[in-house]
């Protein structure tokens, strides 16, 4: 995409996130934040995720030349107040994924926008996973998809299939919240269709 058609800037390399504001019609130019995200001590998982949102946010903001907003973004999941990232490899992701198994989990997505102001939305979704057995749980992780997902599984994906249901934002697990997103946007000054 064009630097002159971008309407924002989104400091994230997830796909995820690319085609989501894709289907909301906005266009973007992609310029990936690189932050520590390393957890404070005492912060609880709410803080956090706005946190890692916002330092996206402000670290491309102050980096970049166009006069364009600037979406930062961050999603995690948290069961029993532990905030489980991204599996470093086939045992943590199966470790997650049988915490996870037969229980109910929150999904948090943080949105933050700079402009000529900064606005925050946080998104919050409860998941039920229903009750799991290890070899397909093996099975998954042979896939290649908990790679590189927080919580090890990807909604949109194959981890669907664990899903029995939801109450909150199905883009917010996905990892960006539609309509917490198109709020800041507007807020921030990008045209987007009625009622957005």
């Amino acid at each position: 995409m064009k630097k002159s058609e971008a309407q924002i800037v989104l400091a994230s390399a997830s796909a995820r996130r690319r085609d989501l504001l894709g289907q909301m019609g906005v266009s973007f130019m992609v310029k990936p934040a690189d932050i520590d995200e390393q957890m404070l001590e005492n912060e609880s998982p709410e803080q956090y995720v706005r946190r890692l949102a916002a330092e996206k946010s402000a670290a491309r903001f102050s980096g970049q030349k166009a006069d364009l907003p600037v979406l930062g973004a961050d999603t995690i999941v948290v069961l029993d107040n532990d905030v489980l990232g991204k599996p470093a490899g086939r045992k943590s992701a199966l470790a997650m994924l049988e915490r996870l198994s037969g229980r109910q989990h929150r999904v948090m997505s943080a949105v933050s926008v700079r402009g000529r102001n900064h606005w925050q939305a946080l998104s919050e979704t409860r998941v039920w996973f229903r009750k799991l057995d290890h070899s397909e749980l093996a099975e998954y992780w042979a896939t290649g998809e908990p790679r590189g997902k927080a919580g090890a599984y990807a909604i949109q994906g194959i981890g669907g299939l664990f899903v029995q249901r939801i109450e909150g934002s199905y883009s917010g697990v996905v990892g960006l919240p539609v309509y917490e997103t198109a709020v800041l946007l507007k807020k921030a000054g990008i045209g987007l269709l009625a009622g957005a």
